[in-house]
């Protein structure tokens, strides 16, 4: 008998498939490893064996990224069905050497695995059992098996009679700090959600708890694996509300074996910047509204701006004159083209080229007695190419049509917004030019660049200078090359050498196309270096608050419109949020998009949502919560204090979990004073989730979960931010306070 009580022989039958299956994934790891070796350790040319490395990671990288990824736990369960076969089902697929590649495990996503999720004993799918595996490591340490064929009479010792055994002592488990997949336990409404279609606008709503982001993690995964040859080249985005969350879950893809998926945040989106500042309240609304991107296309207009009253050109002694009527016609013209900013300046360079040859040549080529030309067509061609060499022409055209970046354009209008905006939204956006970007601005930088465009002949140049700089270092290299080479075989004459050098198959300019086009990184890793990069599919996490100006920005990375978006208006906090689906939809997609509701509450235990839910009922009668599946026995408190600090150092001694972790979430202007108390942490520091004890805003609570919970004057919260400020616990809730609590949490927790 086994420590658990049950019969050593499937624990045994068990552990020795793991055995073998772990056997193999060393043999393989091994096996790459020791191939890599001996190309590289071949006595030819450096770049044979490169080449012969580049074969095998071609054709194993995947596999063995993967395996390096998930390491333990690869497999968690097996499905015995009628016809007597049985599969082992893991976080991904291994198949033996055989000539026939026979599967020794089935990947989750795979259809054959399906029924592992949703066979019942009413609908059973042709399966007589399943069963989970619990291991560490690369150890089984019990068994779970449900009984699906009622007419089965093998029994093993270890059946689950209600069948919920491993999904409650998942859901019971210690956190971590980092979220877990849900692979072993995934239900069967979820399951749906996960295996969708991904063409198209997919919206999963559902309240605090009911598993949206794990879905949409494993969504993306199911997704890649589905369609891996698309997705593989157009990567896949995830959007999450904050830095700690993308760093809460995201060890969740790796686990699953997919490491080729971008995380970002939507100020991480725009090449080259960084949202470091937080804008106000007001600020954040005013730059996330609709209407900005008309505010900044007028002012891109006041860009484009004419001579007041001229601009004094000289050329070759004569002043010619540039006054607001010959701009204006050339400035209409060029918006004619409807062309972006910096495309467009071409156009508008040209059309000042022609006026100022044309005053040019009607000053010094015109006869006084009759007014006729006496300049040729190859005379004109001349002045205008000598006035393209005139630098006094050039500062007028950038005076008049300036190149602009997005982020001079967005930082100059900030800095300046009187005159497009209304006085009092103008205050509240005001900010120095100097000043760090925002998750706000964000947004308008890419709409300023979509404004501004790209001048091709300036990218042309930057290009040429780069590749020139690159043939210089390739030139340097091959010439240490050639004077090793010349060193190693001094005296010996070059007649009666066969070896090669680098100068004598490849010069520099070859060299360096050849490391230009040896691009090594993922296509997630180029998604980040490209704003323009459309990708295959994008998630995005609490999308119920992102601005619509957010959006903009998200439908761009996203022209087949193939998303799934989860969240959940009643949690909307963000001013800018929009909150409504069919709002955030409508101009994008109309009514094409699918929507589906997860009503289950896995995280929140009945005591703590039956609060959490009346203090969102005082404001909405009809306010439904997902149902919790759980109980716990252990009711939340509340306790009134003169002393907010020290209350608050010993509700955590008192809350703080044997293992797991406990947050304490108050409002960001009480940081300070209660850091100091809390061991380990620091103020306006990025909270590290893995610590036993944590400090966290409202907003920077959204998507996680801890096992307590210590609420801090939640008097002075929104209901959105204190709805989810309560429902972040899975096993115990408390609440400190100096000043009075919302009436309606009073009656909850009396």
């Amino acid at each position: 008998m086994s420590n658990t009580g049950f019969p050593d022989s499937e624990l045994r039958r068990e552990q020795e498939f793991i055995d073998g299956l772990y056997a193999r994934v060393d043999a393989l790891r091994g096996d790459t490893e020791a191939s890599v070796g001996d190309a590289l350790a071949q006595g030819n040319t450096p770049m044979q064996a490169r080449l012969e490395r580049d074969i095998l990671v071609a054709e194993r990288s995947g596999l063995l990224a993967a395996l390096n990824a998930v390491d333990g736990s690869l497999c968690f369960g097996r499905i015995d069905l009628t016809s007597g076969v049985s599969h082992h089902i893991g976080r991904i697929g291994l198949r033996a050497d055989d000539p026939d590649r026979t599967p020794v495990l089935i990947d989750w996503r795979a259809d054959v695995a399906r029924p592992f999720y949703l066979a019942t004993g009413h609908t059973p799918l042709g399966l007589r059992r399943r069963r989970h595996l619990t291991t560490e490591g690369r150890t089984v340490t019990a068994l779970h098996d449900e009984i699906l064929d009622l007419g089965d009479q093998e029994r093993t010792g270890h059946e689950d009679p209600t069948g919920d055994d491993v999904l409650l002592a998942a859901l019971n488990t210690a956190r971590t700090g980092r979220m877990h997949d849900i692979v072993q336990t995934i239900q069967a409404e979820q399951d749906e959600i996960i295996r969708a279609p991904h063409r198209g606008v997919l919206v999963v709503e559902g309240g605090p708890g009911t598993g949206k982001t794990a879905v949409a993690l494993h969504r993306a995964a199911y997704l890649l694996y589905e369609h891996r040859e698309l997705l593989a080249k157009r990567a896949v985005l995830i959007v999450g509300p904050n830095p700690a969350f993308l760093g809460y879950i995201g060890e969740v893809l790796p686990s699953l074996g997919e490491t080729g998926v971008l995380l970002a945040t939507v100020g991480e989106l725009f090449p080259g910047v960084k949202a470091t500042a937080t804008d106000t309240r007001e600020a954040a609304a005013v730059k996330g509204r609709a209407d900005m991107a008309d505010v900044l296309a007028e002012v891109v207009r006041d860009w484009q701006s004419l001579p007041d009253p001229v601009i004094a050109i000289e050329h070759d002694r004569e002043v010619l004159m540039l006054d607001d009527g010959l701009v204006k016609v050339a400035r209409e013209r060029t918006r004619a083209a409807r062309l972006p900013h910096n495309v467009a300046r071409e156009h508008f360079e040209g059309h000042i080229l022609n006026t100022l040859t044309e005053l040019y040549a009607e000053r010094v080529g015109t006869d006084p007695y009759d007014g006729s030309s006496l300049l040729d067509a190859a005379d004109i061609t001349q002045i205008r190419d000598e006035l393209a060499e005139n630098p006094e022409v050039w500062a007028a055209i950038d005076q008049l049509w300036p190149r602009l970046t997005p982020q001079r354009l967005v930082a100059d209008f900030l800095a300046d917004p009187v005159g497009h905006l209304p006085d009092e939204d103008a205050a509240a956006v005001r900010r120095p030019v100097t000043r760090a970007w925002t998750v706000a601005d964000v947004p308008l930088l890419d709409e300023a660049a979509e404004l501004l465009g790209w001048d091709e002949r300036v990218a042309r140049a930057r290009a040429e200078r780069e590749r020139e700089t690159q043939v210089a270092y390739a030139q340097g290299v091959l010439d240490v090359s050639y004077a090793s080479r010349t060193y190693e075989f001094e005296g010996v004459d070059d007649e009666d050498s066969e070896v090669l050098s680098a100068h004598d198959i490849i010069d520099a300019e070859r060299f360096a196309e050849r490391q230009e086009e040896d691009d090594h990184r993922s296509a997630a890793e180029r998604a980040a270096a490209d704003r323009t990069w459309a990708f295959g599919h994008i998630i995005v996490d609490e999308a119920q608050e992102l601005s619509p100006m957010a959006w903009r920005l998200l439908m761009r990375r996203s022209p087949t419109r193939s998303m799934t978006l989860v969240g959940d208006p009643a949690q909307t906090a963000e001013a800018a949020g929009v909150g409504s689906w069919a709002e955030i939809l409508q101009p994008y997609v109309e009514d094409r998009w699918e929507h589906t509701r997860l009503g289950v509450n896995y995280r929140t235990p009945a005591e703590i949502m039956e609060v959490a839910a009346a203090v969102v009922r005082a404001g909405d009668p009809d306010f439904e919560p997902p149902s919790s599946v759980r109980s716990t026995g252990v009711r939340p408190w509340a306790r009134a204090t003169d002393d907010l600090p020290g209350a608050v150092a010993e509700a955590v001694r008192e809350l703080t979990p044997a293992e797991g972790r406990l947050a304490v979430i108050a409002p960001r202007h009480l940081h300070r004073r209660l850091a100091p108390r809390l061991d380990g942490v620091t103020a306006g520091a990025e909270p590290d989730l893995t610590r036993t004890v944590v400090l966290l805003d409202p907003r920077q609570s959204k998507g996680l979960e801890f096992d307590s919970v210590l609420v801090v004057e939640p008097g002075l919260y929104g209901t959105s931010d204190l709805y989810v400020a309560l429902t972040r616990a899975t096993q115990r809730l408390g609440v400190v306070h100096t000043k009075e609590l919302p009436k309606a949490l009073v009656a909850a927790l009396a």
